[in-house]
């Protein structure tokens, strides 16, 4: 059973100035692990796709009560296909709700990165 969806978008513009403004930010927003590929930096726009299945996550579930940034990853399996980890209150808040599975799908192009998550469950 469907428990939410959530969608984001995010201008690519945007993100970098941002992240050019505030060089701490991508720190606060990712874990050091979301920030490479292999051993190279991801770049700006895969990080902004990121962003947008973090806060589509939030949308998904309708809660972000005490969830820190840190609380979800977002990884890759040996296919490149993306999924979720989820850590404190928001590990809490998909128990809570019954959630058993995390769909995402991300993309970048022409100047937008978006996300789109399905949470499934019993709900």
């Amino acid at each position: 059973m469907i428990v939410g969806i959530g969608i984001d978008v995010v201008d690519l513009a945007r993100f970098e100035r941002a992240a050019d403004r505030t060089p701490a930010l991508l720190k606060r927003l990712f874990a050091d692990s979301e920030q490479l590929d292999g051993d190279d930096r991801r770049p700006l726009r895969s990080m902004a796709a990121r962003f947008a299945a973090k806060e589509a996550l939030i949308k998904a579930l309708g809660d972000s009560t005490g969830v820190r940034w840190h609380d979800m990853a977002v990884v890759s399996d040996g296919l490149r296909n993306p999924s979720f980890e989820v850590y404190g209150a928001l590990a809490d808040i998909v128990a809570a709700k019954g959630i058993t599975r995390i769909h995402l799908s991300m993309s970048h192009d022409a100047g937008v990165a978006m996300a789109y998550v399905v949470a499934e469950g019993n709900g």
